[in-house]
């Protein structure tokens, strides 16, 4: 077997994904392989949606996290089409072309969804004003929501166009890279060896660590990003109802009056279900939500999320954010909940409070004390945030509304590239959100699109 390839993508994500469908649609004579240490898309089912138990187990290669699609794949299928966040690509291509490739994204899932899914924005909404009038502040954004179940269905048609033009490994990590003679030398888990001219990583939010030993290996410069602690709180859809079916994902930020820290919304769910992720052995939580009415649930879900900048002599942000679930894992067994009542009263949520909770949870969790595992500055900043978001939506500071933690978004630390997404080792590329660039679908979708128009006038 010839393994001598002009393109290797290590990371079957957003970004890699996206890079096989333009490569494929620009009919680049390229030989193409791409690299994925999990699972092909049919074989991506959680234990716990199979029924064979009710929380996380760690499996070596979570489901949710990895595999054909990346962390997206299983996600509600949210794509936010701004440079006001979501990463920082338009740094690099500028802002015009960022939103350029954004909404060439957004006309591909369209055309392979049949033009289902509705398209919210917040340009016009009155949520912006009724905000502001409470010291919020609404980000500006177009959202398009395909739902877990179509956004998996889209990506079986990408699957399903690029399988003939792309060679795919499954279950096949890289764990080594050597460059010789201008030629990359590729070692899997399988054992195999494999040659390109052009190594592209994306390796999304999981790979953070084997992104950072490639960086160190070839002298790659890495900025060190921040990461974001919090939880997830799931209510009553009826809560968040006026605002979710106007703007569907509001990205609602808040300055603490106490510490004059910023806090923000993330990852609205409406009607969706709570989940764990494994994160490299750390369970943590998120939110998916349907397209389908009949998978839908009577909850909305969303993260509260307090952002982490840690300076001078300590500059491992991810680190720190690791710690704080691993504590919550040790004395949760997994994910912890707690009811809001009782965390603002000093008390534990027990069993017997939980069975006479109103609101139902959606994830099968441990009831706790998040006291106990979030440091006190960011759980008051949390706990602020819900009176804060309680005055424009009331309910959300009930005493039976839920807070799942911890949930932790880790951010790569962003790799030094060029416009083109190069490193200073020729042939080499970063792309998505583990390149650090990227911090969503769109984004990371859009530079996979960049890349591979890029490679195509190369190859």
């Amino acid at each position: 077997m010839n393994n001598k390839y002009d393109i290797i993508i290590a990371g079957a994500g957003a970004s890699g994904v996206f890079m096989t469908y333009e490569l494929t649609k620009l009919g680049v004579g390229a030989r193409v392989l791409m690299l994925e240490k999990g699972s092909p898309l049919e074989q991506r089912i959680c234990p716990i949606k199979k029924g064979i138990t009710d929380k996380c187990i760690k499996c070596s290669s979570c489901s949710i996290m990895n595999g054909y699609g990346g962390a997206g794949a299983l996600s509600d299928g949210k794509y936010n089409i701004t440079n006001e966040f979501g990463g920082d690509l338009y740094r690099y291509v500028g802002r015009e072309k960022a939103m350029e490739l954004m909404l060439y994204v957004d006309s591909v899932l369209c055309e392979l969804d049949g033009n289902e899914a509705r398209l919210y924005s917040t340009k016009s909404s009155d949520l912006k004003t009724l905000a502001l009038k409470n010291n919020l502040h609404l980000l500006d954004a177009s959202v398009r929501h395909l739902g877990t179940d179509r956004n998996r269905d889209i990506l079986a048609k990408v699957y399903e166009y690029t399988k003939g033009s792309i060679d795919m490994r499954f279950f096949d990590a890289v764990t080594d890279v050597d460059k010789r003679d201008g030629v990359f030398i590729v070692k899997t888990s399988k054992g195999e060896t494999f040659e390109c001219d052009n190594l592209v990583l994306a390796s999304g939010r999981s790979g953070s660590d084997w992104m950072s030993s490639i960086c160190r290996k070839f002298d790659i410069n890495m900025k060190s990003n921040r990461v974001d602690i919090g939880v997830r709180v799931e209510l009553p859809a009826e809560v968040f109802k006026h605002i979710t079916d106007e703007v569907y994902e509001s990205k609602l930020v808040y300055k603490t009056d106490q510490y004059n820290d910023m806090v923000r919304t993330f990852c609205m769910n409406p009607y969706g279900e709570v989940v764990s992720e494994n994160t490299n052995g750390i369970v943590t939580v998120n939110g998916h939500s349907y397209a389908d009415p009949a998978l839908r649930s009577e909850n909305t879900n969303f993260a509260l999320l307090v952002t982490n900048q840690l300076t001078e002599p300590f500059d491992d942000s991810n680190e720190y954010g690791e710690s704080i679930a691993k504590l919550s894992n040790m004395l949760g067994g997994g994910v912890l909940l707690q009811r809001f009542g009782d965390l603002v009263k000093g008390r534990r949520s027990s069993e017997r409070r939980m069975e006479k909770c109103f609101t139902r949870p959606t994830l099968a969790a441990t009831p706790g004390d998040l006291s106990l595992v979030i440091p006190k500055r960011q759980l008051d900043d949390i706990i602020e945030m819900i009176y804060a978001l309680d005055r424009i939506a009331p309910g959300t500071a009930n005493e039976d509304t839920l807070l799942y933690g911890v949930e932790v978004k880790f951010y790569n630390s962003k790799v030094e590239v060029d416009n083109n997404m190069e490193t200073k080792v020729k042939g080499l590329y970063a792309l998505g959100d583990g390149s650090g660039v990227t911090h969503s679908l769109s984004q990371a979708s859009a530079s996979g699109v960049l890349l591979a128009r890029i490679l195509a006038e190369k190859c």
